[in-house]
Formats: structure tokens, sequence, C-alpha cells
């Protein structure tokens, strides 16, 4: 059963998230999701090798206690308005998106049948997961491809439509082991979004509303572009490198937490952070 008042739960993962030992994160998606009550879907749309893929998350979430556990693959956008998976999507509890290629998610599913239902589902209180790929679909725009370990540059990142659970933001994946704080600052000044998260793998940052939680192993690093005083992007070529000035970087690893809102760092200790480190 979802709550009567339901609050609206993403759980977004940087990649290679454990599954063979205590889960953590995928542990916690469980819980959020129902525990053992938990009525689960696989969206599977990012993967050429969805059955192999989808039934290996079967495995880790009915070894953590969830019975109720269903693949949904869509392979095409005609595969987006199956009865079948409307109706498994409609009773879902949790809504997990795999790794892949983020751009066949959105060129399945955006703006489908499915689509709807699941936002619809979000809305209602299920919980949204999605690592790697699944995860740079979260926001309204997402990095659909880019260099790694570079300077910003405006060619360095390909833009485009993400799902829009968190609207607003920008997000990269494998975040630490990839070297993408480039790409991602490329990103945020290309698009019109003033947060960019950067969440390493076996690392989740857990959205509750309107406030983040960092769970796992790495940690997430938050670019916040809000109070800029100068890029350069309308200066020069696309291949030349950007600046930015007075952007604020944050780093937050496990226990620590973010406000959406007020775009604060909150400590593990519950206090609000107030020093930030320029980025320029």
């Amino acid at each position: 059963m979802l709550e009567s008042n339901p609050k609206k739960q993403l759980v977004i993962i940087g990649g290679a998230e454990d599954k063979d030992g205590d889960s953590q994160i995928l542990r916690e998606f469980v819980r959020r999701a129902g525990g053992t009550k938990a009525i689960i879907v696989i969206m599977t749309a990012a993967t050429e090798l969805p059955r192999e893929v989808g039934e290996n998350y079967i495995r880790v979430f009915e070894r953590l206690g969830a019975e109720n556990v269903r693949i949904i693959d869509t392979e095409t956008r005609d595969d987006a308005s199956s009865s079948t998976a409307l109706q498994a999507i409609d009773k879902a509890t949790g809504i997990f998106f795999t790794g892949g290629d983020q751009a066949r998610i959105t060129s399945i599913l955006k703006d489908t049948e499915i689509d709807a239902a699941i936002h619809k589902r979000y809305g209602e209180g299920a919980v949204i997961a999605g690592t790697s790929a699944g995860a740079a679909v979260m926001p309204d725009k997402m990095i659909v491809e880019g260099d790694s370990q570079t300077n910003p540059r405006i060619e360095t990142v390909e833009m485009g439509p993400g799902m829009g659970f968190l609207p607003g933001v920008v997000i990269d994946q494998h975040f630490s082991q990839r070297g993408r704080l480039g790409r991602l600052i490329s990103a945020l000044v290309l698009e019109p979004a003033v947060l960019g998260f950067g969440i390493d793998e076996n690392t989740a940052m857990v959205v509750t509303d309107n406030q983040i939680e960092v769970i796992g192993e790495g940690a997430v690093t938050i670019v916040d572009e809000s109070d800029a005083t100068y890029n350069n992007v309308g200066e020069i070529l696309k291949d030349e490198p950007l600046a930015i000035c007075g952007a604020k970087l944050h780093i937050l690893p496990h226990g620590f937490k973010f406000d959406l809102k007020t775009r604060q760092p909150i400590l593990n200790n519950g206090s609000v952070a107030n020093v930030s480190v320029g980025v320029s």
C-alpha cells in the first residue's frame, strides 16, 4: 500500500552498485518500495541484453526479500503501449531502470503510455530508481554522451531530453572513476540548470521530496552555478576551453544530505553547512 500523502522518492545510482554482498543501495531501494511486500518492475530499455540483465536484478531483489519482481522489456516504441506492461506498472511500488545506453530509454519510452504510467505511479508514491544510464535519464535534460577526463569545453558533451523525474538539474554517473567533472560543468553551462550532480560508482543519491541523502562507498559531487559570476560561453568557439567563476563545489559522502530548495548541504550531525569552495 502507498501512503495517502505520498512522498516522491528517487534512488539515483552512479553505476556498478554492489549486487553480491550487503547490497546496501539495492537494499535501500527494496526497503523504500515496501520491503518483503514490494512489487518491483525492472525496466530494461537501456540494455541490449534485457533478459540477462533483468534476471540478475530479479536474483538480487528476491534475495533481499522482494517476492513480486518482474521484467518489462521494451525493445521498440510499440512495446511501450503493452497492456500487460501498463498493468504491471499500475501495481508497482518500485520501478527500476537498468544501465546500458540512456538514449535507448528516451527513444523507446519518452512520451509513451508507459512513460505516463510511470510518472503517475511516481506521483502516487512508487519509488523510481535507476543505475548508470538509468540515473542519467532522471532530469528533464540529460547527458547523452560526452568526453571524460577533459577540461570543460562546449564540444565535450551532447545533451538531450531526459525522463523528467528530477527537473532543473544535470546528473552524471561513474563520476570520479571516469573523471567526469569537466563534462558535468560543460553540461551545466550549456543547459538552463544551476545544480549538477556527479555520482560515484556504488553510490546513490536518495531523493525524498526536496532533500537528498547520500548512501554508498563513494561520494556525490555537487556543482552549484546559481551564484556564478561569470562564464565565457558566449565568447568562445566550441573547441575552446570554458571558463566559469564563482560556482560552488560540494563533495558529500555517505550520510550527508543536501536541500534542493535552499541549495545547502546538511552535515551528518544535522547542521547546515554554509561554507563551500569556489570553483573558477
